[in-house]
């Protein structure tokens, strides 16, 4: 089962990342200026992890590829781990979408 681990950095911004069961990171999310924004980034996610068309494919200078899901307005709300080919990049938006909707939320 996937966790949502919900973390505020040094600048006293928080962020989560969703983990899938085996502990990776599959999602990392934007910067959230309140824990109560990054439940709703959190709520987002989970609301539109299994709706194709809110992922978004992108291929970072380098030339590997990660993807964006996107909430209901069309902001980013997520960003993939990078990968080296497509496929592996399908199994990352296959494992969002697995592991979102019923992750648990924890604090680091």
């Amino acid at each position: 089962m996937g966790k949502f681990v919900i973390t505020r950095g040094p600048s006293g911004v928080f962020y989560f990342n969703l983990k899938a069961g085996n502990g990776e990171t599959i999602l990392t999310s934007e910067h959230y200026s309140t824990k109560d924004k990054c439940l709703e980034g959190v709520a987002s996610v989970k609301r539109n992890a299994a709706i194709d068309r809110q992922y978004a494919d992108w291929t970072a200078k380098d030339g590997r590829l990660y993807f964006v899901l996107k909430g209901g307005n069309q902001e980013v709300i997520g960003t993939s781990e990078m990968y080296e080919n497509s496929s592996g990049r399908e199994k990352g938006k296959a494992s969002v979408k697995a592991n979102a909707p019923d992750a648990v939320i924890e604090e680091a």
